[in-house]
């Protein structure tokens, strides 16, 4: 059985890197434009016009907001009239304070598997933050629960190449969802609009350069081993044998995942 994950070590590492993770995140950031030009392209397709985009989503539910680099594409292209932004970390308000009104647009913290989100919900949506969760399949039932008729769920995740550079090294890492048993857990009660992935890969000068990556973006989220000097050591010299170039830089390669569904009448 896969051991579940620790939430609130997630929260505590997510916390501390919150102040550089604008700065460290862009794939995040890049994945977060591509899933706003996607969910609107999937409208148009079905035939929604331009115009008639802010209203097909007046109420809107965003989980793991972090630092609200979605949330503030979701509010100026969608326009709701309510949009509920969640994350696990209490201390990102302090990120997304300007976006809140206490009505309109307002801030939950807590997790987001365990929380009750408003019923009569248009669109539950997010980037990069269900591959922390431990039951994706029931919280899938849960929002199909809380949504309209014909309301979407739109999400990124990663797949199971993501950061494979550290699970070989380290032999560390989530248990992440292929893309086709994503579509298969959801297919209970939801038709899938779209779906697809990607590899980024980026290069760092050094092995430590990646790791400091890591720990500025918070994504090092359940990794509990200490950093001995002679782990350091060992770690630096085999990322560079095995996923290094001729310049001397290395590879972290990143998997997204993007799918928008929307609710099945059963």
């Amino acid at each position: 059985m896969t051991p579940s994950i620790d939430k609130q070590l997630v929260a505590r590492r997510f916390s501390h890197s919150r102040s550089t993770y604008d700065r460290e995140a862009y794939v995040q950031r890049q994945i977060t434009e591509k899933m706003m030009r996607l969910l609107t392209d999937t409208l148009l397709a079905e035939g929604v016009s331009c115009s008639e985009i802010p209203i097909r989503f007046g109420h809107i539910v965003e989980f793991g907001c972090g630092t609200g680099a979605y949330s503030r594409l979701l509010l100026r292209t969608l326009q709701p009239e309510t949009c509920l932004l969640n994350d696990l970390c209490q201390e990102m308000k302090e990120y997304i304070e300007e976006l809140c009104d206490g009505h309109a647009v307002r801030f939950v913290s807590g997790d987001a598997e365990a929380l009750e989100f408003p019923e009569e919900t248009d669109l539950i949506t997010s980037c990069s933050a269900l591959q922390w969760f431990n039951h994706p399949s029931t919280f899938f039932m849960r929002c199909r629960h809380t949504l309209t008729e014909n309301g979407m769920l739109a999400f990124s995740t990663f797949g199971p190449t993501n950061m494979h550079e550290i699970r070989r090294l380290t032999g560390h890492g989530l248990d992440y969802l292929a893309l086709e048993e994503l579509k298969n857990r959801l297919s209970p009660g939801f038709d899938i609009l779209h779906a697809e992935e990607e590899m980024v890969s980026l290069s760092f000068p050094t092995p430590l350069a990646v790791l400091q990556h890591l720990k500025q973006t918070g994504v090092t989220g359940t990794e509990k081993r200490i950093w001995t000097r002679s782990r350091l050591h060992s770690f630096c010299e085999e990322y560079t044998i095995l996923f290094g170039d001729t310049d001397g830089h290395v590879s972290l390669t990143y998997h997204p995942i993007y799918i928008i569904a929307r609710k099945k009448t059963i």
